[in-house]
């Protein structure tokens, strides 16, 4: 099932809503849905989507979701409305959690997604040695 750019934004709304407020506390840019599909360029092309990030830069504080990636992923695992509102909620929760520890001066959680992201490149050159072996 694919949602519109304007149901995302709908279903992203009202996620954000039920967050406590507090959380956004900082977040002078706010949530942002984009268009964009955004590739992981470690990967190659379809193989990995950048869902959202955290931005701290000189325009302010604010996260971005990519609508692209999620509909790329929802095209190619099938998705139905439960499984759109299960990764978006996720992924803003994931996007919250950065800004919360950079307001702290942590990065526990950017250390982890950097583990797993080597462990997903490990298991992709794994699978790709696996795949020419054949």
């Amino acid at each position: 099932m694919l949602l519109t750019f304007d149901q995302v934004g709908e279903v992203l709304d009202d996620l954000a809503d039920a967050f406590p407020p507090v959380l956004f506390d900082g977040l002078n840019g706010g949530v942002n849905l984009l268009e964009d599909t955004v590739p992981d360029p470690d990967f190659p092309e379809g193989e990995m989507y950048i869902l959202g990030e955290y931005c701290n830069d000189l325009l302010g504080k604010y996260i971005n979701l990519y609508y692209g990636s999620f509909a790329a992923l929802a095209k190619s695992e099938d998705w139905d409305a439960d499984t759109w509102v299960d990764e978006l909620r996720t992924t803003l929760a994931h996007e919250l959690t950065h800004h919360l520890e950079a307001l702290g001066g942590l990065h526990d959680l950017d250390d982890q997604d950097a583990e797993e992201l080597a462990r997903w490149r490990v298991e992709f050159a794994a699978e790709a040695d696996a795949m020419e072996e054949e």
